[in-house]
């Protein structure tokens, strides 16, 4: 084996690493982003309906709620509400400020273009139609773009 070939060998085996880190990385990381999206929608809409019936109703609606549920006071149905509404509007806030302060929209979104882009020329590689040294600054090029992706060492005595 000539050592264009093996360098063209070795550095599709670093491409595949790389893209196989990336995989793993995306199994956590969507499966969080979507989490995190679906508790801030619905803790939002939650906080809104509950606050809804008060502010449309009025006093007919609370002591509508207070007959309902046999409650002594209507003012314990307006506090059940708005303490409801707090607990899920905190609860979409939180969930909106943990995603937005990791940036787990943008990092889900430079992975995926990463893993593409790494494909792309791990496929050029295999059918040399790209000079090593050319694909090398390729590839420090794409990974440099997603450093909060750990790189996953591969061991050859690994099972």
């Amino acid at each position: 084996m000539d050592e264009d070939s093996e360098l063209r060998r070795d550095l599709s085996e670093r491409v595949q690493a790389r893209r196989d880190s990336i995989s793993v990385y995306l199994l956590r990381a969507r499966p969080r982003r979507n989490r995190l999206a679906n508790l801030s929608v619905v803790g939002s809409a939650l906080a809104a309906l509950l606050t809804a019936g008060p502010a449309v109703g009025g006093e007919p609606f609370a002591s509508s709620v207070q007959g309902r549920l046999g409650l002594p006071d209507d003012s314990v149905v307006w506090r059940i509400l708005c303490l409801a509404a707090l607990i899920f509007s905190l609860l979409a806030a939180i969930a909106t400020n943990l995603s937005n302060s990791r940036d787990m929209a943008t990092r889900v979104s430079a992975a995926e273009t990463c893993s593409a882009e790494l494909e792309a020329l791990q496929t050029s590689l295999q059918f040399g139609q790209l000079p090593v040294a050319e694909a090398v600054k390729l590839y420090q090029q794409y990974v440099t773009k997603i450093p909060f992706v750990d790189e996953i060492v591969h061991s050859e005595n690994a099972p």
